[in-house]
């Protein structure tokens, strides 16, 4: 039986139905999952039922797979499944939120030289509510900029910076020296091009320090102007968890961020794991 795809909102996002990711994908359906994720940007897998290594084993047919140089997130024995979990090893909840940085609007591994196409978030466990995620259509935010931002913003590149991000998310635990080191700052477009689509997008997110070349406070006031468009509501697709929901959003078009939940009453945990892209073509 063929997959089926059922659009979700009008601002992206399609449900995928008659396939079940703990088994082999067939080539012709997986062909189908990737035209339906570029399409539509975020795709979702209902009622799946997977362990870490079903995940990875789908996870690796859509492309490599990274290691998250924040190592405290892995899962153990699978160092690409970033672990999102406020359960404690006594199986209680820790009553803290894991990753203050999933609260923020960025895009992941947009502080890498070569960052992330698609990202793959499995509800292990879900709250009963609370904790949906946010996605922000970046091609939409791109395609109503105003026209004096778009001429304002071409050409120009901004920084992207982990450790900074981290640090102005309030995240407790700084980064160590090595995983500075692993992980320094780069700089990307302020408009790509995706590669797959050659449709541009606009490219910014809590991940950005500034604007390469402008003054601080310039660049400050620009990246907030151009963040406080891209996550307006019609940009914005709300996606509220299920057990066992499977979302696979590209990165190279999109935004996103979670939301709060009562962390010692609910429980969550997420497995993550991320697909590698390209380096962002200028538009």
């Amino acid at each position: 039986m063929a997959i089926t795809v059922t659009p979700r909102s009008e601002v992206m996002g399609a449900t995928i139905g008659e396939v079940n990711l703990s088994q082999p994908v067939a080539e012709s359906d997986l062909r189908d999952i990737r035209a339906a994720m570029l399409e539509h940007l975020l795709v979702v897998f209902p009622d799946q039922e997977l362990d870490a290594d079903s995940l990875l084993a789908f996870s690796r047919r859509l492309g490599a797979l990274e290691v998250h140089v924040l190592s405290e997130f892995h899962l153990g024995g699978h160092p690409e499944v970033y672990l999102l979990s406020n359960v404690g090893p006594d199986g209680k909840t820790t009553g803290s939120h894991p990753d203050l940085g999933t609260l923020v609007w960025h895009s992941d591994l947009s502080f890498k030289a070569v960052p992330a196409a698609f990202t793959l978030l499995y509800g292990r466990e879900v709250p009963s509510q609370g904790a949906d995620t946010l996605y922000a259509n970046m091609y939409r935010a791109w395609e109503t900029l105003p026209d004096n931002l778009k001429a304002r913003i071409a050409g120009l590149e901004a920084e992207h910076d982990l450790d900074f991000s981290r640090r102005r998310a309030g995240v407790d635990k700084p980064m160590s020296e090595e995983q500075r080191a692993a992980a320094p700052p780069v700089t990307h477009p302020l408009v790509r091009v995706h590669p797959e689509t050659g449709r541009p997008s606009l490219y910014v997110g809590h991940h950005c320090s500034r604007i390469v070349g402008i003054p601080e406070d310039e660049s400050n006031a620009l990246l907030g102007e151009l963040m406080a468009h891209a996550a307006q509501e019609g940009n914005v697709h709300a996606h509220r968890w299920r057990q066992r929901d499977l979302v696979v959003w590209d990165n190279r078009c999109t935004l996103h961020r979670a939301t709060g939940f009562d962390t010692a009453a609910e429980r969550r945990v997420m497995y993550r794991t991320v697909v590698t892209g390209e380096r962002p073509i200028a538009a």
